[in-house]
């Protein structure tokens, strides 16, 4: 990363989620040292904002498949005009969930500022359903379908956001739960896309070899959104949704290293700590290590 100013966005949000609790990861992963730890690498912390999104809403039976569409939509715009202001000033946006919808607002103002951004997304699940496939009609499954304009609900609906983001920007990693128009799309669309199994076969290294090589081809910025079910549950308990089988501690430490090595690196997401379902703060102290790990944190 070529600043050395970074900019906390705290967005205390959970309703693209299917339970509360995610909307106290902000809080908890501060309270777990990141703004100390940052400091310590020698960056210029230049604030924490906490965007004031929506705390409750009702659900429209009117729209079962989008749930709690008019509080996402709002809580993106908001979220935008912060990681734009962010951008603007030449900070690295650091944008604390909250559930992964917030991204939909990270990507709209990112997307106001870069022409052709990339985008690594560490994720247990696809996030590609929209209002037409999703099995749940929870948003926090559609970001990057909105961010690439697969729905009705797209990523130039947000006020500011710029262009829709190109599915060849795209790579998918630590997937192994993905719905059936998730693995359809995938395939079709050639969205790259390396799951568990490409892990387990290729090692993290080749992997992200690959994915550096994807999102740094024509791109004029990289953003990482990095949900926290992509690792193991034996790592990574308090989250949402858990899926078995996940990213191990140092495979999520050197995926990141290696992103933070490439200096491409211009905004994170890391999303979906749930402190109630969470056991002594474990995950939120996780989350702390690979946000560092991203800023570029190493063991000498």
């Amino acid at each position: 990363m070529a600043s050395k100013k970074v900019r906390l966005i705290s967005v205390p949000f959970w309703m693209g989620g299917s339970r509360a609790g995610s909307e106290l990861g902000p809080e908890s992963i501060i309270q777990s040292g990141l703004a100390r730890q940052i400091r310590s690498m020698g960056f210029d912390l230049v604030g924490n904002y906490e965007v004031s999104c929506p705390r409750h809403g009702v659900l429209d039976p009117k729209q079962p498949k989008m749930k709690y569409f008019p509080e996402v939509k709002e809580m993106s715009g908001l979220v935008g005009e912060q990681v734009y202001r962010a951008v603007l000033a030449d900070s690295f946006p650091l944008v604390l969930g909250g559930d992964h919808s917030v991204a939909i607002g990270s990507l709209a103002g990112l997307t106001g500022h870069y022409n052709n951004l990339g985008i690594i997304w560490f994720d247990a699940h696809g996030d590609l359903n929209t209002e037409e496939t999703t099995p749940s009609g929870n948003m926090h499954g559609m970001p990057l379908a909105v961010a690439m304009g697969l729905g009705k609900f797209k990523l130039s609906d947000i006020p500011g956001a710029g262009p829709l983001i190109k599915k060849e920007n795209v790579v998918i990693i630590g997937a192994r739960d993905l719905d059936h128009y998730e693995k359809e799309l995938i395939r079709s669309e050639g969205i790259a896309c390396f799951t568990m199994h490409d892990i387990d076969r290729m090692g993290m290294k080749a992997v992200m070899e690959k994915a550096i090589e994807i999102v740094s081809s024509g791109t004029d910025g990289v953003h990482v959104s990095f949900d926290m079910d992509c690792m193991d549950p034996a790592e990574a308990i308090g989250v949402g949704t858990p899926v078995p089988g996940g990213i191990s501690y140092r495979e999520a430490h050197l995926a990141l290293e290696l992103l933070a090595e490439t200096g491409r690196v211009t905004s994170m997401d890391i999303v979906e700590v749930n402190p109630l379902l969470d056991v002594g703060m474990r995950t939120s102290r996780l989350a702390v290590e690979m946000a560092t790990s991203l800023l570029g944190k190493r063991i000498i």
